[in-house]
This record gives C-alpha cells, sequence and structure tokens, in this order.
C-alpha cells in the first residue's frame, strides 16, 4: 500500500497537464500512488495520461463520462488506497519536497490533516500565501477558512484517508464550484481531527494557464453553486460562521450585478443586520441601501468609490 494517493481531476488539460505530472513524478518522496481521473477530455489529455502509465506503475488512468469536478475527484478518492490523500489540478504545479514535508509533518504531529503555504501565480508575480492559523487547531483553522484568512482547497492539504470514511465524507455531486472547501469543513467540524501546519510554499497555484477555470470568472452558474453550498452549510457551521457567508454571497450578489433591485431586496431586506454586521465598514452602507431596494444608487456610488480607490 502506497503512503499517498495523489489524485488529479483532468478535463482538456493537454496544454499545461505534464508540467503538473512532471512535478509530481519528480518528488522527493516516492512512495505514492498517482490517480489521473480524465473526466471526459476532449482533447488529447488522455493520451498524454496514458504516457506516464506506461513508464510509471504508480501511474493509474481511469477514465469516465464528463460529470465535472466534483465527481472525478470522488472516483480518484473511492479508487485511492494511500494512507493518506491529496489532490492537485492539472493546471498547477508542486514543489519538489511538497510530499515529503507534508507526510514528515503529519508522522511528527499525528496529524489527521496537515496544511502547507502556497505560491499565487500569474505570468509576473510568484507571491507566497502563508496559511498558518492563529492556533495549529481544526478549529481556527476552521473558523479562518470561514471568514476567507485561510484557503479551503485540498492541494495544500494532506489528508488520513480513514477520517473521510470514519465520517463517510464524500464530495457533493454537480457542486462543482468550493467542492473542496465544503469537504474541508465537513472535515474540520469534527472535534477529534487533528491539524498540523507545516510553514512552507510547496504548491504552486496557476492563475494564467487555464482560462476556462471557474476560479477566475464569476457568472450565474457559479452564483447558483455558491447558493446551494449556502444550503448546504446550513448543516455544518454555527449560526455565526453561517451569517458570515451569507454576507460573502450577498456581496457576490452584489458586486457582480447577480440580482436585481427587486430580487435583491427580496432575498435579504428581513436580513440587513446580517449584512451590516458582518460587512467590513466600507461596504456596511451600500449592503444595507441594496438590501432596502436601492441597489442601482448603490451601486452607482459604489463604482465612483472603486474609480478613486484606482486612481
Amino acid at each position: 500500500m502506497p503512503f499517498v494517493s495523489v489524485i488529479i481531476p483532468v478535463y482538456n488539460a493537454e496544454s499545461y497537464i505534464r508540467r503538473c505530472v512532471d512535478s509530481i513524478m519528480n518528488q522527493s518522496f516516492t512512495d505514492f500512488e498517482l490517480l489521473l481521473v480524465n473526466d471526459g477530455s476532449k482533447d488529447n489529455s488522455l493520451a498524454i495520461c496514458k504516457e506516464y502509465a506506461a513508464i510509471d506503475n504508480r501511474v493509474k488512468i481511469f477514465d469516465k463520462e464528463n460529470g465535472g469536478v466534483a465527481s472525478a475527484r470522488q472516483f480518484g478518492l473511492n479508487k485511492a488506497i494511500g494512507e493518506y490523500t491529496i489532490h492537485a489540478d492539472p493546471d498547477d504545479w508542486v514543489e519538489k519536497d511538497w510530499l515529503q514535508e507534508l507526510y514528515n509533518r503529519a508522522k511528527e504531529t499525528n496529524a489527521d490533516i496537515t496544511v502547507c503555504d502556497y505560491y499565487f501565480d500569474t505570468e509576473k508575480s510568484s507571491t507566497v500565501f502563508v496559511q498558518k492559523p492563529n492556533e495549529e487547531t481544526r478549529e481556527s483553522f476552521l473558523d479562518g477558512m470561514i471568514h476567507d484568512k485561510l484557503l479551503g482547497a485540498l492541494w495544500n492539504k494532506l489528508i488520513r484517508r480513514d477520517c473521510l470514511e470514519k465520517y463517510s465524507i464524500d464530495f457533493v455531486e454537480g457542486l462543482n464550484y468550493c467542492e473542496d472547501f465544503l469537504v474541508c469543513v465537513k472535515l474540520l467540524v469534527n472535534e477529534d481531527i487533528k491539524l498540523a501546519y507545516t510553514p512552507k510554499a510547496l504548491y504552486h497555484y496557476d492563475q494564467y494557464s487555464n482560462n476556462n477555470s471557474y476560479t477566475r470568472r464569476y457568472n450565474e452558474k457559479i452564483h447558483d453553486y455558491e447558493c446551494r453550498l449556502l444550503e448546504i452549510l446550513k448543516d455544518y457551521l454555527t449560526e455565526e460562521h453561517l451569517n458570515y457567508r451569507k454576507y460573502i454571497l450577498a456581496y457576490n450578489e452584489f458586486n457582480n450585478y447577480t440580482l436585481s433591485s427587486k430580487e435583491f431586496k427580496q432575498k435579504y431586506a428581513s436580513t440587513k443586520d446580517v449584512l451590516v454586521n458582518n460587512a467590513p465598514l466600507k461596504l456596511k452602507p451600500f449592503l444595507y441601501l441594496s438590501s432596502v431596494g436601492c441597489y442601482s444608487v448603490a451601486r452607482s456610488i459604489y463604482k465612483v468609490f472603486q474609480k478613486l480607490k484606482n486612481n
């Protein structure tokens, strides 16, 4: 049994998947399996994956009909046999000691979830995002993640696989945005989960290679995913944490013209205090005005402030 199962969902990734897979195959830590789940790609992705499987028996290829990233991740998870699991995205890449550093820290602390920092890469820069919680506990990390101070991705988290089985944690079918965030929440709400942190940036989060990434554009489909996520989170979060996520959704709706003035008022008139209490000071008046039916006015003023800020 390999110590680590690395899962990559693959969809139309021919232009960048070699960079990702090469970085994993060149790891200093060698006792892993790499599960490449082809999610109905229409390009040459599957053929490229098969090239790696032909030269290294640690690489396992799975070809399935397109069902979205959540179903691809779950498919890989169902096939994984490692003591730990970790995910990677095909448009990203990793440092040589990605697995070694996380594995060493997990064993040293007996952690169920081990977290590292990451690089935020654009075409012009590479910035380190520190993922250290206020305290090295699952409660502290959950709080930071809910408040968007820490990232809810799975590619910087080595997770003990039997914890996923113990708590029957699966990806939600059809939730193809923030599907990893939800899995992290489902894990971190359990009191006996032990978390550890290693202060090293080991993963490169690419912001330029994949123009079709959901994380780089906001549209009606993403809005629908966010609404569905919020409904699911009601079963897991405290009222305080849930109210903050309501504010996040409302801000995205305000900032991206997702709702009309009438729709915004209908949705938030009765909970405007939740929005105002959770929003930063500069956003409070705009969200309040929107919740009482003055979205157009609030949005016009907000645009002026944004222009002044950018100038």
